[in-house]
């Protein structure tokens, strides 16, 4: 058992990298395609990659003998669920792309992976118990981000601006999916919700972008990262993992995603941020951590 936990908290670690990297990968797009040309083309390879897995688990499902009239009702529920998740994650990937633009990878990592610490705080507007250590992770990850983003005219940049809001969407996009997945097949609600935020971003990419046969070309590593990487392989990996892995442990090791951006960030575009920025990052690094940690009930230790 301990020796599964192991292998599942190894490969939480390799997904953490893939996202953390994906940053780099996004960085690097941008400078070739649009936000929503980027995300179209991501989400699409994303979402079909899959359809292979979608099918594997169906045939499994088949000699279980499910009821037709069922299947039909629980596919209409998985397109309505999949499509607003989508919608959320549209607004989300797209908040975080443009961003990226005006920001380096390390801090967008480190501010997008603030989604972990607001999703407690919207927890207060839907009357929901909030723990002591949650809000400890607040306030370290507001001075975080006061000293990653803040400068001396107390004001902040437009890319880290973007982030942080896209940081409350990717919040919001965890707390449906969360709600969604309880009702509905979570692999089949993720490749709806990639091929609704792919349609959304492709539409907007018509209507406000130039695409371009070079700039695609330029992009295309960046894009099969996204798409295939960042999005088919992870999440499948995520699945697979998350199976002998502690959902605290899960929580904690894919907090490193912002870390291995930063990584990704110095060693392969050469950027950097001053004490300031890096004091800023430990600590919504170590917010993060600490709205995380589970803490056994009192009954628990009593007992021991």
């Amino acid at each position: 058992m301990e020796s599964k936990t192991l292998q599942a908290n190894i490969l939480l670690l390799i997904i953490a990298a893939i996202w953390g990297f994906a940053f780099v990968a996004q960085r690097i797009g941008a400078q070739y395609v649009g936000a929503f040309t980027f995300n179209g083309i991501r989400f699409a390879l994303g979402s079909l990659s899959l359809v292979p897995l979608i099918f594997y688990f169906d045939k499994r499902k088949k000699n279980e003998g499910s009821n037709e009239n069922n299947i039909e009702m629980i596919q209409r529920k998985t397109i309505i669920s999949g499509a607003l998740v989508g919608l959320m994650l549209y607004s989300a990937a797209t908040l975080q792309q443009v961003g990226i633009n005006y920001t380096t990878a390390g801090k967008a990592s480190f501010i997008t992976g603030l989604y972990m610490v607001i999703v407690p705080l919207i927890g207060v507007f839907l009357k929901q118990k909030i723990e002591k250590n949650a809000w400890v992770g607040v306030a370290l990850a507001v001075v975080g981000l006061y000293l990653l983003s803040i400068n001396e005219n107390f004001s902040i940049s437009f890319g880290d601006l973007l982030e942080l809001i896209g940081a409350v969407f990717w919040a919001f996009h965890i707390l449906t999916i969360d709600h969604f997945s309880k009702k509905v097949d979570p692999l089949k609600l993720s490749c709806i919700q990639f091929a609704t935020c792919s349609v959304l971003s492709l539409i907007s990419a018509l209507i406000f972008e130039h695409i371009t046969v070079s700039g695609l070309s330029s992009a295309l590593i960046p894009i099969l990262y996204g798409g295939l990487l960042s999005v088919g392989i992870a999440y499948t990996l995520q699945v697979v993992a998350q199976k002998d892995a502690k959902p605290s442990h899960a929580a904690i090791i894919l907090s490193m995603e912002s870390v291995f951006g930063a990584i990704g960030g110095a060693i392969m575009l050469g950027e950097s941020m001053s004490s300031r920025g890096y004091i800023g990052c430990v600590l919504i690094l170590g917010g993060i951590l600490v709205s995380q940690i589970k803490f056994p009930e009192k009954e628990y230790i009593k007992g021991k």
